[in-house]
């Protein structure tokens, strides 16, 4: 693929775009562990996409699939009809989630997923006659996707501003990093864990009858890889269900193999009521995601005249045919290559390795969890960003694709990743930060 003539009429997402169109830097194809750029150039991809190509890129397995669904069935309303592919996939996912996460409602990206946990979460409560419970409990630094429901709950200030308030009846809990007791960690620090007890204090704010809902990413891989403390899923699970209160996991990112296990509920032994998921969903081929209940959830609603719609929600795209196509052939190589197991096997080496810039030239901080890691750095004469950023363009020059995350670069490779090429992105990521001012 060559490169466009004019870059003026893309108005793209989360990008300066002047910035951007005046050096563009513009992927032409893909396979493996590699982007190939548009002046030809080889890059090793650091982040799976955009935490999503847990496989690796471009699998004939995938577009083979993709390709047979669309010649014989190319697209399948959801309302009131159905097709084979949309329910034998629920029914494999629901064998793959930890605990009773037995249900499955398809949206179509993590966004997507958030709005309707969130929704679901309002519907169950208002279904057994408790409807005061309409209030939502975010975290700071959390992100929940872009829509008006996930930006309320997310706590990333850029992402909200230009907005307005959104929904109501929204709070947050506070964030669980802090360098002064955490930096370095590998795996769960051990401090942390009373921060689940702020929840206490909302709940006495606010009383729990009129909380429906807390919202937490396992793992907050967004802002920057923020790792959970030793107990403290737990301790919110506790609350939760001492108040009544349903739990929800933000699992897109943390999802299919990301930590070591099929969902990080399995790696962390707690499961929510609800469950979002998309991304490695089908290895980002098409988009796809989707939202699990567990059965007391699913069961409330229902009810009522076995004609009455139960959920007045959904999209137009919901299973689509080629999303399950996609979803079922990624699954099958996550099985014939194990490459959950494979992603635990793995981790010591990634952990090892990222490690290795502990030392490194203006790094404050290195943690990790499963196949994902946070570099953070020093800010640039109290200027956000703009430190990881170079080191974001000086990797890119020297051969690595990174994501940057404010002053975080992050990586989170394919699960595919050999440990030679895990020890090339810390490598190269360690020389680029030793030459950035």
């Amino acid at each position: 693929m060559t490169a466009p003539n004019d870059l003026a009429a893309y108005w793209m997402p989360f990008t300066a775009n002047r910035q951007f169109k005046a050096a563009p830097r513009l992927f032409a194809g893909a396979s493996g562990m590699h982007y190939r750029m548009t002046d030809g150039r080889q890059i090793l991809d650091g982040t799976a996409g955009l935490w999503c190509v847990n496989a690796g890129h471009c699998r004939p397995e995938i577009a083979a699939a993709i390709a047979a669904q669309a010649r014989e069935l190319d697209y399948a309303t959801a309302f009131q009809m159905g097709h084979p592919a949309a329910f034998t996939l629920a029914a494999r996912l629901a064998r793959l989630a930890p605990g009773d996460l037995d249900h499955v409602f398809y949206v179509n990206s993590g966004s997507e997923a958030v709005e309707t946990a969130l929704k679901i979460a309002l519907a169950y409560h208002h279904a057994r006659g408790d409807s005061r419970r309409v209030r939502l409990i975010g975290r700071e630094r959390g992100y929940h996707g872009v829509n008006f429901g996930g930006m309320a709950v997310g706590g990333i200030g850029n992402n909200r501003k230009q907005f307005g308030p959104g929904l109501g009846a929204v709070d947050h809990l506070p964030h669980t990093h802090d360098l002064s007791r955490n930096a370095f960690s590998r795996g769960q620090p051990d401090w942390g864990a009373h921060l689940a007890d702020d929840l206490l204090r909302l709940i006495a704010l606010h009383d729990a009858s009129t909380i429906a809902a807390v919202i937490v990413e396992p793992m907050a891989g967004s802002t920057g890889v923020l790792v959970p403390p030793k107990g403290y899923l737990e301790r919110l699970r506790e609350i939760c269900d001492a108040h009544g209160i349903l739990l929800i996991f933000d699992e897109v990112i943390t999802g299919f193999g990301r930590l070591g296990a099929s969902f990080a509920a399995e790696r962390f032994g707690v499961i929510p009521d609800l469950m979002t998921a998309a991304k490695g969903l089908t290895n980002a081929a098409v988009p796809m995601g989707a939202v699990f209940a567990r059965a007391h959830v699913h069961d409330a609603l229902m009810t009522g005249p076995d004609a009455a719609i139960e959920l007045f929600h959904g999209y137009t795209y919901s299973g689509h045919p080629l999303a399950c196509a996609a979803a079922h052939a990624t699954l099958d190589i996550y099985e014939k290559e194990d490459l959950f197991a494979r992603a635990a096997r793995i981790e010591p080496h990634f952990e090892a390795a990222v490690h290795r810039l502990d030392d490194g030239k203006n790094v404050v901080d290195v943690r990790n969890i499963g196949i994902a890691a946070g570099i953070e750095f020093a800010q640039r004469d109290g200027r956000p960003g703009v430190r990881a950023y170079d080191v974001f363009l000086k990797c890119l020059d020297m051969g690595l694709l990174t994501r940057q995350a404010g002053d975080v670069i992050a990586l989170s490779p394919p699960l595919i990743a050999s440990e030679a090429e895990i020890d090339t992105m810390a490598g190269i990521l360690a020389e680029a930060a030793a030459t950035v001012a």
